[in-house]
């Protein structure tokens, strides 16, 4: 019953011809559908297939898929309505290809709708009616439409029936329930009753059952349009088997009588054969369409075999050029294959010379860590004993011996850290630590340690600082302090009874980061122009006319890579005669509880009357009497031993606060000493004492036990803060 009652609705009978403008022609074929759906209404099939057909031909002389969409689903109904499935299945897929062309939903919904109830009510293939159901649910969903959604839910709910399977189609036809309630379309009411009354047979409700095909038999009869009373056959055929299943034979009998008089009036054999006549006018018409269109193909084709001299013609003229390539692309692949030979000729070498620099890169870094250990190791000698000096004979402070022995001292320590720093760079072993300083105590320490500088070559010092500049910083103030004491040095070198200045601005500020541009300027003897390119390079020292000056040639070399660690530039603006300014700009990052938490980390109580034992691990006399004489100075009591297997053995027996341990030691090194003396489950704090780089070592002195590390030579008040910590922890710990 379920697929005629879907007739009058995926008809598209009345579907506006929404799309076709004002054409004439359109619209002619549009009414021509409209009439040809009415046709079908009354079952005068041989009538609605006469007019699908002339229309289905006009809609394909102007092209146009949504008519030929409606045409063929038209001409599908009609077949289908008479039983001849294969043809109906036929022209509903037609239909699809065009509302698909038409990127008509609306159509491809309908046309997805009649092959799933050809496939489901024939008994042709559940499985292919399922999946043409639910193509067309979901494109009832995606118009949104509760017609289309009712009626679709009504025909899953039927096909589960007609499975026999009343708990899967249960839930569709409570779907389809409330919307058709609140419709006054007959068929839609029609089909929930008799539903409901087939489910109400199968659960045994029989008065349920019979209440529901009453109702749906009242619907009947509410109009008398043919496929109404064809509906009413089924309404009939379901109270009979209804009737008969509760062995109320008469009216079973009754019921049966009628629905054999409907089926007969209306699927009489000369009505189907009318319709087979209409249906075979329908074929032929679309086979003449095929055989034209092959015509069509035979004619392009014949004119095509009159080109094919010319075709031909170029396609030799084309193969011979290809030769020609071919033969060029030969040529070039046997020199390119030379070329690649020597290629890979030269990339050996050049792998071979790569490994060579690798190596000599390595011995390099070697070679500067060894030397700039064995000169640290005598410097610290140096500079310890001339501090000693000058504490036991205070009359010796202005000696101009002892102040040459302490210049010439640094001078040589300057030189050493000089050629360690510019290696560290260029092998990028130096990371910026983040410290808490203000900025204007670092630049006015710098300005006091270069006034001695100033004050040879009668220069004046000014400092300018924008008051804006917040009180605490956090970054490198180590590197920042090297790269001012490099610059303001150069300036006061190379200036006389002149003025430098130095200028910090807060130029920017963006989020935490606080950007401070720096300028240094002088009036000195300034630098050529053909010089300024040169003077960031390595070893470079432009030629002076008036004086020798001392220097390694790498200040400015370090100076500009330690800024480019920063992340940013330094510019030159120099003039003959007229001075030489330098500008850089360096972000500082502000958080007072940041600066807060490092300043308290870092503070060191020195004032502490108690005494601590230190145990001095050192192997070189020289270093051993200058270490004990700065721990015994300032209230640490000293013990020192040679090496660590010494060191051992007195730890066995007694109990120091700290020990300082060198590493470079005979017998028994540092690293390996420390180790013993904790594999003993002795937890005293054990400082690195060094002439190594930290970056070097520092790995090394964290795995073997270490807590610290110091690099020699130092100073004193280093010294002091990093034993203050290390007993402090130890005691917070204990």
């Amino acid at each position: 019953m379920l697929q005629r009652l879907l007739f009058l609705f995926v008809l598209l009978a009345f579907q506006l011809a929404s799309g076709q403008s004002e054409k004439v022609t359109s619209s002619d074929i549009n009414d021509m559908i409209v009439k040809a759906s009415d046709y079908l209404r009354k079952l005068e099939c041989d009538q609605s297939l006469r007019l699908a057909r002339k229309a289905l031909d006009e809609a394909h002389k102007i092209n146009d898929n949504k008519l030929m969409a409606r045409s063929y689903n038209l001409i599908a109904l009609n077949f289908e309505e008479f039983s001849d499935y294969n043809k109906a299945i036929s022209f509903y897929n037609k239909g699809v290809k065009s509302a698909n062309a038409a990127s008509d939903n609306f159509l491809i919904y309908a046309l997805n709708n009649n092959l799933g109830n050809v496939y489901y009510y024939r008994k042709i293939s559940y499985k292919k009616g399922i999946e043409y159901y639910e193509t067309a649910l979901s494109y009832a969903l995606k118009l949104n439409d509760n017609t289309q959604v009712m009626f679709i839910n009504l025909n899953i709910a039927s096909a589960y029936f007609l499975m026999d399977n009343y708990d899967g189609g249960l839930p569709y036809l409570r779907n389809a329930e409330p919307i058709v309630k609140k419709t006054d379309d007959l068929e839609a009411n029609i089909s929930l009753y008799s539903l409901y009354g087939l489910y109400y047979t199968h659960t045994n409700e029989f008065d349920k059952a019979e209440t529901a095909l009453k109702t749906a038999l009242d619907y009947t009869e509410k109009d008398i349009p043919k496929l109404l009373e064809a509906n009413a056959a089924d309404v009939y055929d379901y109270l009979a088997k209804l009737y008969a299943k509760t062995k109320q034979f008469d009216k079973a009998y009754y019921y049966s009588d009628k629905f054999s008089e409907l089926a007969t009036k209306y699927y009489n054999e000369e009505r189907t054969k009318a319709v087979k006549v209409a249906g075979l006018s329908v074929e032929l018409e679309e086979y003449k369409r095929q055989v034209d269109k092959i015509e069509s193909e035979k004619y392009i084709q014949n004119k095509n075999i009159k080109q094919s001299k010319i075709v031909v013609i170029l396609f030799i003229i084309v193969f011979l050029i290809l030769l020609l390539l071919l033969y060029t692309l030969y040529k070039n692949n046997r020199f390119r294959k030379k070329i690649n030979l020597e290629l890979t000729a030269a990339n050996q070498e050049l792998k071979f010379a790569k490994e060579k620099a690798e190596e000599a890169s390595l011995l390099k870094t070697q070679f500067v860590s060894t030397i700039s250990h064995e000169l640290r190791t005598p410097l610290y000698g140096v500079v310890g004993i001339t501090n000693m000096i000058l504490d036991e004979h205070k009359e010796l402070i202005n000696s101009p011996y002892i102040n040459s022995l302490k210049f010439s001292a640094k001078y040589l320590l300057s030189l050493v850290n000089d050629i360690l720093q510019i290696n560290k760079i260029e092998e990028n072993k130096i990371i910026l630590e983040n410290l808490t300083f203000n900025i204007t105590d670092e630049i006015n320490t710098v300005l006091s340690s270069l006034q001695f500088i100033a004050n040879k070559n009668k220069n004046k010092l000014k400092c300018e600082i924008d008051s804006a500049i917040p009180e605490f910083l956090i970054g490198d103030k180590l590197r920042l302090s090297q790269i001012l004491m490099n610059l303001i040095s150069n300036a006061l070198k190379f200036t006389k009874k002149g003025k430098v200045t130095v200028t910090a601005d807060l130029i920017r500020v963006e989020n935490k980061m606080n950007y401070i541009q720096f300028q240094i300027k002088d009036n000195g003897i300034g630098i050529a122009k053909d010089d300024q390119a040169k003077i960031f390079e390595k070893f470079v020292q432009i030629e002076r006319k008036e004086d020798d000056y001392q220097g390694t040639g790498l200040g400015l070399a370090i100076v500009q890579r330690l800024i480019e660690l920063f992340g940013s530039k330094i510019s030159l603006d120099s003039r003959e005669g007229e001075g030489t300014t330098f500008t850089f700009t360096i972000g500082f990052i502000v958080d007072i509880v940041k600066s807060n938490k490092i300043i308290s980390d870092f503070e060191v109580d020195l004032t502490s009357s108690q005494i601590f034992r230190v145990l001095v691990v050192e192997d070189n006399k020289i270093n051993q009497m200058v270490t004990k004489k700065i721990l015994e100075g300032n209230n640490f009591k000293c013990q020192v031993v040679d090496d660590g297997l010494i060191a051992l053995k007195l730890l066995k027996k007694e109990t120091f606060d700290v020990i300082l341990m060198d590493l470079n030691m005979p017998v028994i090194n540092g690293f390996d000493s420390a180790k013993k003396i904790r594999e003993l489950g002795i937890t005293t704090p054990i400082v690195a004492l060094t002439a190594f780089a930290k970056e070097e070592v520092i790995e090394e002195v964290i795995a073997s036990g270490m807590n610290d590390i110091i690099i020699k030579p130092f100073e004193p008040v280093k010294l002091f803060q990093v034993i203050s910590n290390q007993i402090n922890k130890n005691k917070n710990t204990d």
